[in-house]
């Protein structure tokens, strides 16, 4: 059974001891591993980020082959429920920016990472 938060079932690290690597982290093992300044990797990495974000507020999908895929996913109107008021209200269609990996970077998470 997932971990849930808020009585939803929203994971946010479901792997217990599971490490989170920060931006700053990413620029110092970039810039560590390159030799490249950390002020140049940091721009690089922001302007990476920011090229992304424009594709996809542009609606254009960013494909990177043997990564994975930044994608504009599709949410259909629903209906949810204020429990605070009891009242039912109507949750419109919308467009939510998403990630979907690539299957061979899932296969190599899978192979390492393993679930307890």
């Amino acid at each position: 059974m997932h971990p849930k938060i808020n009585g939803k079932n929203n994971l946010i690290n479901p792997l217990p001891k599971t490490r989170i690597m920060t931006k700053a982290e990413i620029v110092t093992e970039i810039a560590n591993k390159t030799g490249i300044e950390k002020v140049a990797v940091q721009a690089t990495v922001e302007a990476f980020m920011n090229t992304v974000k424009n594709a996809l507020v542009k609606g254009e999908n960013v494909y990177l082959r043997g990564f994975g895929s930044f994608i504009i996913k599709e949410r259909a109107e629903k209906t949810g429920r204020n429990i605070s008021k009891n009242t039912t209200i109507i949750i419109p269609a919308h467009c939510i920016p998403a990630f979907k990996p690539a299957k061979e970077f899932v296969s190599e998470v899978k192979a390492s990472v393993k679930a307890s």
